[in-house]
Parts: C-alpha cells; sequence; structure tokens
C-alpha cells in the first residue's frame, strides 16, 4: 500500500511524544506556533508533535486535533488541549512557510493474525495498574475497546518507552511491549506503597 504524502504539514517540534488517543495540554505563545495553530483551527486540520531531544528531531511523530480552546489571552497567546491521531513520518523538512513544516508520510501497520493472547494479557495488566493506582476498577466493555496506543495514552511513561511505541508498526509487538511497560509500572506503585507503609511505621525502608 502506497503511503500517504502530505506537503505543508504543520509540526510542533517539543521535548514530548505523543501517542494516538492521548490528550495532550499546550500553551501556544511564540508568534510562529500562534500563526500555525491558528490556522489549524481555521481549517479545522490537523498538525503534528514530533520530538525534538538534543538537537535531533525524532523521524517518527503524532498528528494531533485541537479538541478544545480553554484561554485566548489579550497578547495572542493560547491555551488549548489537543488529542493524537495518527502516527507519521517525516520525509522531508521545508523552511518556506512562516512556522515549521514538512513533508509527512501517514503510517499504516503492517498485516498480521491478532494475538488475541498479547492483548488479553496486556489489557489484564492494564486494569491491575489503573486499579492499584486510581481504585477505578474498568468495565469489560471499555476495557476490550481500547488498544495498545489507548492504553499507553493514559499512563505516563518516560519519553523513549512512548517513542519505541510510537515507531512501531504492529499492534502485536506494541501490546507485548505496553504489557511489559505496564507490569514495570505495577511493580514500582507496589514498592512504593510498601516503602511508604514501613516508613510510617517506624521511620525506615527496609530493602529486601
Amino acid at each position: 500500500m502506497a503511503e500517504e504524502l502530505v506537503r505543508d504539514f504543520p509540526l510542533f517540534p517539543l521535548g514530548i511524544v505523543a501517542l494516538p488517543h492521548e490528550y495532550v495540554p499546550l500553551h501556544i505563545f511564540e508568534e510562529r506556533y500562534r500563526t500555525m495553530i491558528g490556522e489549524v483551527l481555521e481549517s479545522d486540520s490537523e498538525f503534528g508533535i514530533i520530538w525534538r531531544a538534543d538537537d535531533e528531531t525524532k523521524p517518527v511523530g503524532c498528528a494531533c486535533i485541537i479538541t478544545e480552546v480553554l484561554e485566548r489571552m489579550d497578547d495572542g497567546r493560547m491555551n488549548i488541549v489537543t488529542r493524537g491521531t495518527r502516527p507519521f513520518r517525516l520525509v522531508d523538512e521545508q523552511d518556506d512557510l512562516p512556522y515549521p513544516a514538512g513533508t509527512v508520510a501517514f503510517l499504516d501497520d503492517v498485516e498480521e493474525e491478532p494475538d488475541f493472547d498479547a492483548a488479553a494479557s496486556a489489557r489484564d495488566a492494564y486494569a491491575e495498574l489503573v486499579e492499584q493506582a486510581t481504585d477505578n476498577r474498568l468495565a469489560p466493555e471499555e476495557l476490550g475497546a481500547m488498544d495498545a496506543y489507548a492504553m499507553a495514552a493514559t499512563v505516563d511513561f518516560g519519553l523513549d518507552a512512548k517513542q519505541g511505541l510510537l515507531d512501531l508498526r504492529s499492534e502485536n509487538a506494541r501490546l507485548r511491549l505496553v504489557l511489559r511497560l505496564f507490569r514495570a509500572a505495577t511493580k514500582r506503585l507496589d514498592f512504593i506503597e510498601r516503602a511508604q507503609a514501613r516508613a510510617r511505621s517506624n521511620g525506615k525502608v527496609r530493602f529486601g
């Protein structure tokens, strides 16, 4: 299948990684990005968040839509909420617009047989993490409708882990990765809870 190429795609290089389904609040203050977001709002179109780290722009980013304008200030600054929609690969950067832009290719997953065991394990681990962190038990129908991106979008992973998820073109591979991430996060939560309980009991945390 040929990649869908889009030229003049607005880009927002940031020190964050966005995932499909993830809600990302942004404060827009630079003139070029105020111009960019204004055009995106007017055309009701997407723009891209792409991770800029150590003077390197990652090759894969996430397209986003603006879901809400929270505040417009007199000087043109804005507070907005965006939601990730789909991954893209940056083909070529452009410098002929008043804001960062590029030619991007929207990315499809590989064709594969669904790994139902991986999906079930990932959803079980996610449900356990959510319940431990929030005391909220997810309804089976809500859980069953979530893919790897939808689950990962609600958990604050490190940037490298999120970029790794964004780079994968296999849902089965993403499910296996989030399973490991959810289990690791649950272990960290469990350790923190046990450490806090011990600290309350005798002022010390015992390791081992």
